[in-house]
């Protein structure tokens, strides 16, 4: 069963390469999702991580360990929760 993780405090200059290559030391990595503004592009300093094996042991690991000159904030990711529709 596959794990999503969510990644907070990420540095705007990390990429998806580098949040996947701290997380493979750990497991198999299906998708690494950074999350960006919609209207500038730029990086919101999260995102989420979704791993077929060693999710727990990531999460363990890497919580507060520097990333890019950042302490990371690893976690299990929540359900999102609903929004009201905006009108």
């Amino acid at each position: 069963m596959s794990k999503n993780i969510y990644v907070g405090n990420l540095s705007f200059d990390s990429t998806e390469s580098s949040v996947r290559q701290a997380f493979e030391e750990y497991g198999t990595v299906d998708e690494v999702k950074l999350i960006t503004d919609r209207d500038t592009g730029r990086s919101r300093g999260f995102g989420f991580v979704v791993m077929s094996s060693g999710g727990d042991e990531a999460i363990q690991a890497l919580d507060g360990t520097m990333l890019d000159g950042r302490n990371l904030k690893v976690n299990e990711a929540r359900p999102r929760e609903e929004r009201r529709p905006r009108w």
